[in-house]
């Protein structure tokens, strides 16, 4: 299925093309008589403010998965899906009170480089390989299958065409200008994206309704499917191993969350290049916000478009149009390719530039990310430890370079994108709760060992494939996994140092989790909404 453009829908996003590249470009531009150093390049000279770091976070993680992979979720088993947006708000605010305060403390460029100063060099090249090959081989490649096969379904451009297009129109400015061009291109971004998919739910809403307007559209939708708006799934439901029911408030959803946030470093890294603690911390606090309403842009489109599939006085109103590659609950993820059809001129490029935004944005994050991991960690620690701010930059470019190459090889590999979506879940699914277990006891369990760590990190991937054989739900693995690998590295350093503090151990303070009235009062105020919202759509 391709979706009709006008002229104004092409000079809607040719304008786009160029204000993104344009801004990035100019951002980018080194100062009069200042060429460049590794903190300019990598942590866009310590001077993001807290506008452009919430907006940048939200911009490098949300991308076609979220805008084709949760509408067709939402379309398939409705609300449910939002929990992970949801409990991400909460997830943000606990990494910005409790992580950040040490992560800046410590004066970090990347998460590897906390893993040598709290436990060994030997574990953070292990996870320095491992990150770098994650973000080639799954996250970079992934996105730019699902990006350009997401432009392959509405467009009819060609899947090679696709890949090789946005990795040129992310590379264009972001392998020049470093963390910088990304971040403040970030905030544009974030406008179209949202944009875009307010659009995009309007249109949705206001066709259900029959053109009497969104909050009609919201009221026949909730009539018409009730069902879909259970936030909390009973074992009855299909869809019960992949969002099991309480298991996802409780259990092993809230590993890959702080995985995700807390110890991601494409995530993490716009968090460290603030201005300061505080400017990161009301960043984190304006992202959290902004994940209360991903779900609306997102999932409340999907379910629309199921009601409005299956509504035959909407179907006939929409006509022979409505019944092009019509949706299904086998073919979900046609949702919103299916409602972008439906969207008059002008419209179309506003909602096209917004899925182009967010496909660009996180390739643009994860490229800056493995290059500052590759050079900072791999390149400077091994192959040239002198190296000067201008042979650290032009690595990091380099680097850069050779990743996105790599991933368009691997992209169009990856076949289908159910094997798509399977790829990044398994894969990311039986390493990160041993992650996440030696990171949480490095940070907060002083008798934490190096050897325990490392012993743990290799005993979690074991646990992970038993559990994997089993018929239980893969969050419940995950939580089991991670709360089994905490106490394997418990048990470990116990026996190690005999109940001692590890001398590599982080001295934690009061006082340096103590954050500003505002943090506080946004933070409790996100926390009442989610409250509310999981109060009134429960089940």
């Amino acid at each position: 299925m391709t979706t009709t453009f006008g002229i104004l829908d092409y000079v809607i996003f040719i304008a786009y093309a160029v204000l993104i590249l344009g801004v990035g470009l100019w951002v980018s531009r080194d100062k009069k008589g200042h060429e460049k150093n590794a903190e300019d390049y990598f942590l866009a000279s310590k001077s993001l403010p807290w506008w452009a770091i919430g907006t940048s976070l939200i911009a490098a993680n949300i991308s076609a998965e979220q805008f084709i992979g949760m509408s067709g979720s939402g379309f398939a088993l409705g609300l449910a899906i939002a929990s992970y947006e949801w409990m991400a708000a909460i997830t943000l605010i606990i990494v910005g009170k409790y992580f950040l305060p040490i992560f800046i403390e410590k004066g970090l460029y990347t998460i590897p480089e906390f893993v040598e100063k709290r436990f060994s060099t030997n574990l953070k090249t292990i996870l320095a390989v491992f990150w770098i090959a994650l973000y080639v081989f799954v996250n970079l490649a992934s996105v730019l299958y699902l990006g350009s096969l997401a432009l392959e379904t509405i467009m009819g451009v060609p899947m090679m065409y696709g890949v090789i297009g946005l990795a040129l129109f992310a590379a264009a400015y972001s392998l020049y200008g470093g963390l910088s061009a990304v971040a403040w291109t970030d905030v544009i971004q974030v406008i179209f994206l949202v944009l875009g998919g307010l659009v995009t739910t309007y249109l949705a809403l206001n066709t259900v309704s029959g053109g009497e307007g969104v909050l009609a559209g919201i009221s026949k939708v909730y009539e018409a499917a009730p069902e879909r708006f259970a936030m909390i799934l009973d074992e009855s439901n299909p869809e019960y191993n992949n969002l099991p029911g309480i298991g996802v408030l409780v259990g092993g959803l809230w590993v890959a969350n702080f995985y995700y946030w807390g110890f991601n470093q494409y995530i993490i890294q716009r968090t460290l290049a603030a201005k300061s603690l505080k400017e990161s911390q009301k960043g984190i606090l304006l992202a959290a916000g902004l994940k209360l309403i991903i779900p609306v842009i997102v999932v409340v489109p999907g379910i629309a478009a199921w009601v409005m599939v299956n509504d035959p006085e909407i179907m006939a109103r929409l006509g022979e149009a409505g019944l092009k590659n019509l949706p299904s609950l086998d073919q979900a993820d046609k949702a919103y390719p299916w409602l972008l059809q439906f969207l008059p001129t002008g419209m179309k490029g506003i909602a096209f530039a917004a899925l182009t935004a967010a496909i660009v944005s996180s390739l643009a994050s994860m490229l800056n990310s493995t290059s500052t991991i590759f050079t900072m960690d791999i390149y400077k620690q091994y192959i040239n430890k002198n190296a000067s701010d201008k042979a650290t930059v032009n690595m990091g470019r380099i680097s850069a370079g050779v990743a996105l190459i790599i991933a368009c090889i691997m992209a169009p590999l990856l076949g289908g994108i159910d094997q798509a979506f399977q790829f990044i879940q398994e894969y990311t699914g039986i390493v990160s709760p041993g992650i996440l277990a030696v990171f949480i006891l490095g940070l907060f369990w002083k008798k934490t060992t190096n050897k325990a760590a490392i012993i743990g990190a290799l005993v979690s991937i074991p646990i992970a494939l038993a559990f994997k054989a089993t018929s239980m739900p893969w969050m419940d693995q995950m939580g089991l996994t991670a709360v089994l690998t905490m106490v394997v590295i418990i048990i470990t350093s116990l026996i190690q140092h005999k109940g001692k503090d590890d001398e590599k151990a982080i001295e934690i303070t009061k006082e340096l989790f103590k954050t500003s009235p505002l943090f506080n009062i946004g933070a409790f105020a996100i926390m009442l909404i989610l409250v509310a919202l999981y109060s009134m759509f429960w089940n």
